[in-house]
């Protein structure tokens, strides 16, 4: 049986709603949905490009403490609160998994904020 490992970005979200950024478990790095907060402010852009890039970026920052990268990332799953928001994420994902390509699904559907136009998880593979 493999130990999980746990790893927090510093939101204060994360003790408030019981979870962690992300899990390590085995060869395997789960990290949980990530919005586009700029958690060193707690501010959140308007912009929902914007909101991608912070998204991802804490999740490269989470990916990094688990000891691996975009890289290695297999599966994505991105929630957009609005159809006119799918094109900019695009635009934001693309440059950053473009070659990478994982498995992919994008949702339309609410999130838990107002101000949330896009939630971003991703499950990536050790090695």
């Amino acid at each position: 049986m493999s130990k999980k490992t746990l790893i927090s970005s510093g939101s204060p979200f994360e003790k408030t709603a019981g979870y962690s950024r992300a899990v390590i478990d085995g060869d395997f790095v789960h990290v949980s949905g990530t919005t586009g907060y700029d958690y060193s402010t707690m501010q959140m852009p308007e912009d929902v490009g914007a909101q991608a890039v912070n998204a991802l970026e804490t999740i490269k920052g989470a990916l990094a403490k688990a000891g691996c990268s975009l890289e290695d990332v297999v599966r994505a799953r991105y929630y957009v609160t609005d159809r006119s928001h799918v094109e900019a994420v695009f635009a934001v994902v693309g440059e950053y998994f473009g070659e990478i390509r994982p498995a992919a699904t994008m949702v339309i559907c609410d999130l838990i904020k107002e101000e949330m136009k896009v939630e971003i998880e991703v499950t990536a593979r050790k090695g």
